[in-house]
């Protein structure tokens, strides 16, 4: 016989404050989220993962729904990939530019992130899966800040050389993301990996990624990955429960 080494378990997750129940409707049924919410399942999974009740009762919400798809998924993972891709699409016509010194001040933001895949491994092997998905938005933080501080637009002309390094990391940093989101978001994954030309990489290929890159790959789709929730799509879906 094999025996069970761990049985990983969660606690309940109630539904606005009071339990699911499916006989009184007070559920969310996935057929109308879908048809509600069209390509937007990573949104929830997002929410469910971050909220998931690992080790209390947790309440999902449509407000913290809509809060952490707009103060997280939109303003944090893809508000630092789109910006990371129109600039690169600005001023490089969608060629990345495959200029980083070792050296550079702009390549120590790398080491961080390469710290993050064993971190988030770890986490996933442990059943630690909101951890898990906390270092990946981590990731996207650094490289929001990445590009917040060290500010192209204001340097492209001055200091194009520079330039060329902040959106070389900045790519470098979005493809760790496209590979790493996979168990979370993964049609987001899916897609963000098409869109930079990666799609056949994986997590075996992280190690060695920078070298693996095409940077001759030419950036055309740079469409937001996330879209904003609007209040009154809250408002509907909570008068749903409460009819």
């Amino acid at each position: 016989y094999i025996l069970p080494e761990n049985v990983p378990a969660n606690e309940f997750l109630n539904l606005e404050g009071n339990k699911i129940s499916t006989s009184k409707n007070w559920a969310i049924w996935l057929h109308e989220y879908l048809e509600d919410f069209p390509n937007m399942q990573d949104s929830l999974r997002y929410t469910l993962t971050v909220n998931a009740p690992e080790s209390k009762d947790n309440d999902f919400t449509w407000k913290d729904f809509q809060l952490r798809n707009n103060s997280e998924l939109v303003a944090i993972f893809g508000n630092f990939v789109n910006r990371t891709l129109v600039l690169t699409h600005k001023y490089y016509d969608g060629i990345v530019p495959n200029q980083v010194d070792e050296k550079s001040e702009y390549y120590g933001i790398l080491n961080e992130v390469y710290k993050y895949p064993g971190s988030i491994s770890k986490s996933l092997d442990n059943f630690k899966f909101r951890e898990a998905l906390k270092n990946l938005m981590n990731i996207a933080r650094l490289g929001n800040k990445y590009l917040a501080d060290s500010e192209p637009w204001k340097i492209k002309n001055d200091y194009p050389e520079r330039v060329e390094e902040i959106l070389n990391v900045s790519f470098i940093i979005v493809s760790y993301l496209a590979i790493l989101s996979e168990p979370f978001i993964p049609f987001t994954s899916i897609k963000l990996k098409d869109m930079i030309g990666i799609k056949e990489f994986d997590w075996d290929d992280l190690d060695n990624l920078k070298d693996e890159i095409d940077f001759n790959f030419k950036i055309n789709n740079k469409e937001m990955l996330f879209r904003r929730i609007e209040d009154n799509e809250i408002e509907f879906q909570k008068n749903k429960l409460f009819k």
